[in-house]
């Protein structure tokens, strides 16, 4: 069997991470998602161990107590998220490499665990300026959530630093070949020839 690799993609909310990871899944068979575990309310379309392992705060932080996280994070008061050791193994044992869709902290913290088994993707647009143009067009954010995810993106674009890569998102079209290119490059070499 292959040793499993790692593939973390992160990026302030709007970027296009979640584009990118749900393509990069459509077109490689060897590649499944990693399946976080949080404690926030199911919503009626959602799935019990498809699109999250829900969990009470109790039984979340009992499993923090016996070690069962990679990495976890307290995201409001009483809202944690995390990913379970056992979801790495069990996608490992069939074979596939894993893909993560983080927040910036999230991805720093997976990249420390896997280490060299890892390729660390900081994805973002151009520009601030960009990224506020597409927030807004969602239509979906008040004018303060939409102010304050900015304020944090601005904030976590301080980290990009602590990734392998840089993947700017400007034309999907591009940003989609790319991140193909470094999955295929980073599979069959187990490091990238042409990074940042």
């Amino acid at each position: 069997m292959q040793e499993g690799k790692a593939f973390i993609f992160s990026a302030p909310s709007g970027s296009g991470k979640t584009t990118i990871v749900k393509h990069l899944l459509k077109y490689n068979s060897d590649l499944s998602f990693s399946i976080s575990a949080c404690t926030r309310s199911k919503r009626p379309s959602e799935v019990n161990g498809r699109d999250y392992y829900f969990m009470s705060p109790a039984e979340f932080r009992a499993r923090i107590e016996e070690k069962a996280f990679i990495e976890w994070e307290e995201v409001y008061e009483g809202k944690y998220y995390g990913t379970l050791k056992s979801e790495i193994e069990r996608i490992w044992q069939q074979g596939k490499h894993v893909v993560f869709d983080v927040d910036v902290l999230g991805g720093i913290n997976l990249k420390k665990y896997f280490g060299s088994r890892a390729l660390a993707v900081f994805v973002r647009v151009p520009s601030v300026e960009k990224l506020k143009e597409r927030l807004a067009s969602r239509n979906t954010e008040s004018e303060e959530s939409l102010e304050q995810r900015i304020a944090k993106a601005e904030e976590e674009l301080q980290y990009e630093q602590y990734f392998d890569v840089t993947l700017v998102n400007d034309h999907l079209k591009d940003t989609l070949e790319q991140a193909q290119h470094f999955y295929e490059e980073f599979v069959q070499k187990g490091e990238l020839t042409s990074s940042k």
